[in-house]
């Protein structure tokens, strides 16, 4: 391995490079590398002046998130101590940044005596957004450059901003065209002899600060919702204003570390980590071979097939988009094209661009226009039956080597690969609708699935901006096999006495996004009424009727008809609750001997979240999921849990296990109970081992 840190001299200018790929991630190893080399320039007494720079793309993105809580996360020197030594250097030290300056590695550049940068380097302060606030003293730093007002709003929006937008602030001494250490060098022979400016010493001067601050303060207020940080990042801000340097650092960091105990940015944390992890997968080669995709086929220009041809359109992918009808075929182009004029008329898109996407579609009624693509996407009916006929079509149309994937959101990935002669390039690619906006992408991996095939679809999953999660083959996978208990669970609680109303209500202050049965009205109720149809045929029972069957057998399949758990007025998506409804729940709970009783919305929670921490727990127990993080990651970006608890499996790890298998096997045990209430093998053991899923 190559060491972090390169050093050089030119002339009577020290060069040391940062270069620990991807991001110059500011760890022990290269924190160390960096406080050698600045003391080996300042004892070599030909040395005048220092600069220091890293890779053109990154000066380095910031802290080593994986050391913290780790013994190295202290190795001396911290990140605080690096900067305390640079700035109190004797030469004069120039950070020449391009590329990404974030997080702890714009304060280390504004720990530096000088800045230069490449116009578009990214500078920012993005550690609100991992629910923390910068901790080593870039919140004292940066009003003494830029202003307290920008300061602020660089810390408390996270999003980081062009170099070019400085010049002329203490921020940046010189925008550098050309060669960055060139330039840098050269700046620093001019600089090399004059007096050492220390950001330190500088006053943060704005007679309408204090005004100023209130006004945020209710504005950060009321945008922050359950997190903590963005107030906490105003107030370390703030404290430049008011307080001495060393005073507002001391502050800082009480902060900080105030904020790595809070659930909030641990929940922020695991996330950023669980989408690295995400694209590390077991058993394949990192550089497994791709297949070129430069043409995509899409089966089904609804609602679903519209939107996955969108992804791809976003990314400047042909499309060869298919329909059996031309009504059909028109009215799917004609929704793409709205969608994008729509985004058009709201600034996000020029009128080009939508011309321009529009241009990458080519609409087709015969399987023979997908006879060039590299990759075809069914979106059809799901129906075995359906995809038997499309796949082996796609089977004797498409040329050898081509990707033949599935939408499909239950059914067995093995089966429809059966239907080919060519399993190895079947896979499911599990968009959720709208798939257009929503950002996960469950790929499903089957028996056979050659090994390129999935490193492919991973790897056009990150091209299209989706959250890639690896499945394997099961009844409706990672997502849907957890929403069945979960929906079960709400459906129970229905049956003992509560209402959908009080149920989604729980579970929206919780955090979800929308509550079980808003969600089932919004998908369309007779969709979940076919699976339990198909399953009972598969098993050959007859279906026992629940009371969402009873609603789909009166019509009612949610928004789409104008009522389903919920009625709709013509026109609004708002759910009014609904006396029919509360009628077929009460005839329900008649004709079932069951006497409704009441429940508090803490029972609602912890019935329908624990029901999906047992499911993921068999899940994981099974190797469907790889990790616990990748059920998370599925329910944090397909189903709408919230960010600030992290996942399930995360908020079960917080809840502590013993807990989680405790209420359990209360469930389990009351009369009646259905056997998926007992707690999960997988759980059992870590929760008697004292252990965590993450």
């Amino acid at each position: 391995m190559s060491e972090p840190v390169t050093y050089e001299t030119r002339g009577p200018v020290a060069v040391i490079k940062m270069d620990k790929p991807p991001v110059n991630s500011l760890g022990a190893a290269l924190r160390t590398g960096i406080a050698d080399a600045v003391e080996r320039a300042q004892a070599d007494a030909a040395v005048k002046a220092i600069v220091l720079t890293g890779t053109a793309r990154a000066f380095s993105a910031g802290a080593d998130v994986t050391e913290f809580g780790t013994p190295n996360a202290a190795r001396e020197p911290n990140l605080r101590v690096l900067i305390d030594y640079v700035e109190r250097t004797e030469k004069p030290v120039i950070a020449a940044i391009a590329g990404q300056c974030l997080g702890g590695g714009f304060e280390l550049a504004m720990g530096c005596h000088y800045r230069v940068a490449l116009a578009d380097a990214q500078l920012g302060l993005p550690e609100v957004k991992i629910g923390l606030l910068p901790g080593a003293t870039g919140t004292q730093r940066l009003p003494r450059l830029i202003g307290l007002e920008a300061a602020l709003n660089m810390c408390v929006g996270g999003s980081p901003v062009a170099a070019e937008k400085f010049a002329g602030t203490p921020l940046l001494d010189k925008l550098i065209t050309g060669d960055l250490v060139d330039g840098a060098v050269a700046f620093a022979a001019e600089v090399a002899d004059k007096p050492i400016r220390r950001v330190r010493d500088l006053k943060v001067r704005d007679p309408q600060g204090e005004a100023f601050l209130q006004f945020a303060r209710n504005t950060v207020g009321a945008m922050a919702g359950p997190y903590p940080a963005p107030l906490k990042c105003l107030e370390a801000v703030a404290n430049s204003l008011t307080k001495s340097f060393d005073d507002g650092c001391k502050l800082e960091r009480e902060g900080f570390m105030a904020l790595m105990q809070s659930p909030e940015s641990r929940a922020l944390r695991h996330i950023f980590g669980a989408e690295r992890a995400a694209t590390k997968i077991p058993g394949l080669p990192e550089n497994t071979p791709l297949r070129e995709i430069k043409k995509v086929g899409v089966i089904g220009a609804g609602t679903m097939g519209g939107g996955i041809t969108m992804n791809f359109l976003n990314a400047g992918i042909p499309v060869v988009l298919l329909e059996m009808k031309q009504e059909a075929l028109d009215r799917g182009l004609k929704t793409i094209r709205t969608n994008y004029e729509n985004s058009a008329k709201k600034g996000k898109l020029k009128p080009e661009q939508v011309e321009q996407r529009m241009g990458l579609v080519t609409p087709t009624l015969s399987y023979d226009g997908m006879k060039d693509v590299d990759l075809v996407i069914e979106a059809v009916f799901e129906n075995m039956d359906v995809k038997e006929t499309v796949f082996r079509t796609l089977d004797e149309v498409c040329k050898p080597g081509a990707i033949l994937a599935s939408n499909t959101s239950y059914l067995n990935i093995d089966k429809i690969a059966t239907f080919t002669k060519r399993p190895g390039d079947v896979i499911g690619l599990h968009f959720f609708s709208p798939a257009n906006v929503m950002r996960l992408l469950e790929i499903v991996r089957g028996a056979q699935t050659a090994p390129d095939v999935l490193a492919t679809s991973l790897a056009l999953g990150k091209k299209i901006k989706k959250v890639a999660v690896i499945s394997g083959v099961c009844d409706g996978f990672i997502g849907n096999r957890m929403l069945a208990r979960y929906g079960a669970a709400a459906q129970g609680l229905i049956n003992a006495g509560a209402l959908p109303q009080q149920i989604d209500g729980a579970l929206q202050k919780f955090g979800m996004a929308m509550g079980p049965f808003r969600m089932g009205d919004l998908a369309g109720l007779d969709i979940g009424w076919a699976t339990r149809k198909r399953k009972a045929a598969e098993a050959g029972v007859e279906l026992k009727p629940i009371v969402a069957d009873k609603l789909c057998e009166a019509g009612r399949f949610g928004q789409k008809t104008g009522a389903g758990w919920y009625r709709y007025e013509a026109g609004k998506r708002d759910p009014i609750p609904d006396a029919l409804t509360e009628q077929l729940i009460t005839e329900y709970r008649a004709a079932n001997g069951i006497t409704p009783r009441t429940i508090s919305d803490a029972e609602v929670v912890e019935r329908c979240i624990f029901a999906l921490v047992n499911e993921g727990a068999r899940i994981l127990e099974e190797g469907i999921a790889a990790r616990a993080s990748d059920i998370d990651l599925v329910y944090l970006n397909g189903y709408g849990f919230p960010a600030h608890r992290g996942g399930p499996m995360l908020y079960a790890d917080m809840v502590g296990l013993p807990n989680v298998v405790r209420a359990l096997r209360k469930f389990a045990a009351e009369p009646g109970a259905d056997k998926s209430w007992q707690p999960a093998p997988l759980l059992l053991k870590l929760a008697a081992e004292g252990k965590n899923f993450n």
